[in-house]
């Protein structure tokens, strides 16, 4: 008999799924390619982790995530008004296009072009979802215990070339 152990705290969890935004398919993971993430570490939204505490791998589920347990609601006052003088001055700014930006405390944000004009660029700092309900189709793929490095980095490893390499240990 095989020894099936739920998604819970501390286990690596592969989930296969699809995402769903205003009736529309944005985002999928098959049974042959599951995202797996280690759970109760914040490496998911809470509002899908929470869904999932419990379920066995096999298990299916619907699962409605409301935009606080999301991405969060839209905030209006992170729609920004950036000078053009913040630009190199060959820079041609596109719609929708992602920028990374940087504040005087080193903070990286992620930004997208929502406007231009020849004297300012209005980005957007809210994730793309924010403000959105989600709409999961999940099945529980499989459920393992965590090594001690998994639990030790906080996420799994799958190998080397998504970090720094192994050298402090936390990729065994």
């Amino acid at each position: 008999m095989e020894n099936k152990i739920p998604a819970g705290n501390n286990k690596v969890v592969s989930l296969a799924y699809t995402l769903w935004v205003d009736g529309e398919p944005i985002d999928s993971a098959d049974v042959n390619n599951p995202l797996v993430y280690l759970h109760g570490h914040n490496n998911i939204i809470p509002g899908l982790e929470n869904e999932l505490n419990g379920l066995f791998p096999g298990e299916k589920k619907t699962v409605i995530v409301s935009p606080e347990d999301g991405y969060g609601e839209l905030m209006p006052d992170s729609i920004v008004e950036l000078d053009r003088s913040l630009f190199p001055e060959d820079y041609i700014p596109a719609l929708g296009s992602v920028l990374h930006l940087q504040d005087e405390s080193d903070q990286i944000y992620t930004a997208y072009i929502q406007d231009f004009n020849e004297n300012s660029v209005i980005v957007d700092l809210n994730h793309p979802l924010a403000g959105k309900e989600l709409k999961f189709d999940i099945e529980i793929v499989e459920v393992r215990d965590a090594s001690e490095g998994e639990l030790k980095a906080g996420h799994i490893h799958h190998d080397c070339s998504s970090c720094s390499g192994c050298e402090d240990g936390s990729c065994e």
